[in-house]
């Protein structure tokens, strides 16, 4: 981790306004964030949803992770439901998503050719062709139209262009947070606050306990002007020779997944979800910038390579980088209970699973943060081992995590109760209500060492 400095300055005391009075806030507009502020306000509650940046959707949006996975179990089970429906659904009726029937879920070379550049294949699986799943290529703007229509009909109070400052605490209980704006700070009081930060930054500052990890980090970018049709031919047609190609793409980009360059609902416009950089902090500002020159510099050669190199790329451009940095790990929470790699690799069930994903199941404990009052969190810094974090922290199931923080804090609202004292069940039974699957019912290939409770 990056050294921090040791040398202070000492402010003033200040009065920070108070800009709102809600039963909810919710700290970051990212997937998790968007579905736990919906999600809140369609239960009942009064929410004021923050944001750093102009936009909303995150990583999805300003991140430009434009395909949705991790959403299917084996033998493409789709378990990851609920708001995350609703995204697809409308982003699909604006021409902003793309996915493949339940027909073409097939194994076959003939479904391999026509969807594996749109990234619905099944990557844990070895061999080809790889299977074809359900998963969704999607349009970034699409998304941030979707989010802002979501939290317009659910009646959500938005601040954007509020970056979190600081949380109030009153007694171990989270009373509301502080936020800087261009108008100074600013108080937002709450009954309830969810951390939707993705770096865990409410619950640190209100003293809950964390641990701090890292991963890759990647300046996503997307190129323009390319002839799919062209580049797809050239690399069936011409299997050794492409791979030739692609694998010397990969050495000058410097790290990729096993596609670098992906197709978008948008003609001609391609996903570079890529360079992944190691051993970058995503909370230091310092590795930030440096991260953002390196990448840079490498998609720069890639362009080059691929424009001198690869058909259909002859008149590719570089349309632009994403607004934010794929950062994929910093502080991880050390709540109720800790997921472990074991419980993601074994797919162990938990009686009080209230979200899911690919073969594994999220249990409410590990939303909770140990000795803070008024505090759940979604995302990928819930409570969980670095190394389990790392193979559960894609977007649809993060959405599962704040939908369920949603149901979770209305019900302790209505209850009068604290948060750690609401019952899984009525959170299970509520996320069904709303078309989403907590998890309560184990598939076939779980490890179910408890009976769940009907």
């Amino acid at each position: 981790m990056t050294e921090r400095n040791t040398d202070h300055v000492t402010m003033k005391s200040e009065q920070v306004p108070v800009v709102a009075d809600t039963d909810v806030v919710v700290v970051g507009a990212g997937p998790a964030g968007v579905s736990a502020a919906v999600s809140a306000a369609r239960n009942g509650c009064s929410v004021t949803l923050l944001e750093r940046y102009h936009h909303l959707g995150g990583m999805a949006s300003g991140g430009m992770v434009l395909v949705l996975d991790d959403m299917v179990n084996e033998g493409n089970e789709v378990v990851t439901t609920g708001v995350v429906n609703e995204f697809v659904d409308r982003m699909a009726a604006q021409d902003g998503a793309v996915f493949p029937p339940p027909e073409d879920c097939l194994t076959s070379m003939e479904m391999w050719q026509k969807w594996s550049r749109w990234g619905c294949i099944d990557f844990h699986k070895t061999g080809h062709p790889q299977p074809i799943i359900h998963a969704v290529a999607f349009d970034p703007d699409a998304w941030k139209r979707v989010s802002l229509d979501l939290v317009k009909e659910a009646s959500v109070n938005l601040r954007l262009h509020s970056w979190f400052s600081d949380a109030l605490v009153e007694d171990g209980r989270v009373t509301g947070v502080v936020c800087q704006t261009k108008l100074g700070r600013q108080a937002i009081r709450a009954k309830m606050v969810i951390d939707a930060s993705g770096d865990l930054d409410v619950a640190s500052a209100a003293g809950a306990e964390f641990i701090q990890g890292q991963y890759i980090v990647t300046t996503v970018f997307r190129l323009c002007d390319v002839d799919t049709d062209a580049a797809e031919a050239f690399e069936y047609a011409n299997p050794e020779e492409y791979k030739k190609l692609d694998r010397q793409a990969r050495r000058i980009i410097g790290g990729a997944w096993g596609m670098w360059w992906l197709k978008t609902p948008l003609p001609g416009i391609v996903w570079c979800n890529c360079p992944h950089m190691p051993g970058y902090d995503g909370l230091s500002p310092e590795d930030m910038v440096a991260a953002e020159y390196e990448g840079r510099e490498r998609m720069m050669n890639l362009l080059a390579f691929a424009r001198d190199n690869i058909p259909g790329f002859e008149n590719a451009k570089m349309l632009g980088a994403a607004e934010q940095m794929g950062v994929r790990q910093t502080r991880l929470l050390k709540g109720e209970y800790v997921v472990t790699k074991d419980d993601v690799k074994s797919r162990r069930h938990f009686a009080d699973s209230v979200c899911r994903g690919r073969d594994y199941y999220t249990p409410y404990r590990a939303l909770l943060p140990k000795g803070v009052d008024n505090l759940i969190v979604a995302g990928r810094h819930y409570s969980v081992e670095s190394e389990a974090q790392k193979m559960s922290r894609e977007i649809p199931p993060c959405m599962s995590q704040g939908e369920a923080a949603g149901v979770a804090v209305a019900l302790a609202l209505n209850a009068g109760s604290a948060l750690r004292d609401v019952d899984a069940r009525a959170i299970q039974k509520q996320m069904r209500a709303q078309g989403a699957d907590p998890g309560d019912v184990p598939s076939a290939n779980a490890l179910v060492e408890e009976k769940a409770e009907a």
